[in-house]
This record gives structure tokens, C-alpha cells and sequence, in this order.
């Protein structure tokens, strides 16, 4: 059974991927992708349906979803908390260094 490449690159954020490519370059089906939209733990950046459009957020998002999922054996519900508590440190922290404050 021959596998489609899992892509690999730097999106840029002009170029929007479509859920199709959202998924292959998340080495994941698209069953798995519209599970994590259909429940709120993933959005499109614009469309929608079939018509959806996602960017680098949304791309970098999927992954570390993915990587929560897998490395911790966690359900998509804790994934997506464990993803919002990094991205919520990573802003403060960014809001720190804007600030001068060393972290």
C-alpha cells in the first residue's frame, strides 16, 4: 500500500492549505481533522465545509494537537487544553519580553 509523502515545509501565511492538505501535512486522516472541528478545538481561518481554508496557526495547532494526543495518549478534549495552556504561556511570555521583563 503505498502512503502519500507527509509534506514538510514553511507555510507561508498568504498561501491557505485546504482541509485536505491541512491533513496530509499532518500525517493524519481528514476523519481525524473534521473531529477536531466539529468540536470546536480547531477552527478554519476562512470558508467553510468544503470550502475551508487554513493557515500557519491552524497548521502549527493541528501538530501540536497531534503530538499531545500521541505522546501523552490523551483524548482530543485534553489535547486541546494542554495546547491552550502552552499558547496562553507563549503569549505571556512574548508579553513579558515586550515589557523588558526577563522570563
Amino acid at each position: 500500500m503505498d502512503e502519500e509523502p507527509i509534506l514538510v515545509g514553511v507555510l507561508v501565511d498568504e498561501y491557505l492549505l485546504t482541509s485536505e492538505e491541512l491533513a496530509r501535512a499532518c500525517g493524519v486522516n481528514e476523519d481525524w481533522l473534521h473531529a477536531r472541528l466539529s468540536a470546536g478545538l480547531l477552527v478554519c481561518c476562512s470558508g467553510e465545509g468544503s470550502t475551508s481554508r487554513f493557515g500557519s496557526p491552524q497548521l502549527e495547532r493541528a501538530r501540536r494537537l497531534l503530538a499531545v494526543e500521541q505522546d501523552f495518549d490523551a483524548n482530543q478534549e485534553l489535547a486541546a487544553l494542554v495546547v491552550d495552556l502552552v499558547e496562553e504561556v507563549r503569549a505571556l511570555r512574548a508579553q513579558l519580553q515586550e515589557n523588558g521583563a526577563k522570563t
